[in-house]
């Protein structure tokens, strides 16, 4: 298997195993949006909690260039722990989430 199909198949399983989680509180489901033609991984919230609409993204993960960028982690354990629990290298990561000039100080890929 190709690298680029397996980094598709480790994110898809995490997102699965995630949207698996039932949510802590209100009636929230956990839904996945897996674009693999755009290489665009999401897993969002949606539901209500009491009587407000409660709607949103989670996780935002997308593929780049061969690297795999994250845009948005809202996990507890952090979603570049799984990709390399995974079997994905720390170099081939991006926390998109943190500003260029600070990612140079983590574990993980600058760009």
């Amino acid at each position: 298997m190709g690298t680029l199909a397996n980094y598709r198949r480790i994110i898809k399983e995490i997102m699965t195993e995630y949207s698996r989680i039932p949510y802590a509180y209100g009636d929230i489901q956990i839904q996945t949006v897996l674009d693999r033609d755009s290489d665009r991984y999401l897993l969002i919230i949606l539901g209500r909690e009491n009587d407000i609409r409660v709607h949103g993204c989670l996780v935002h993960v997308d593929i780049i260039d061969g690297k795999i960028w994250i845009q948005r982690d809202g996990t507890e354990e952090g979603i570049a722990n799984e990709l390399v629990a995974g079997g994905i290298p720390k170099e081939q990561i991006v926390l998109g989430f943190r500003a260029p000039h600070i990612r140079q100080y983590t574990e993980f890929a600058v760009n």
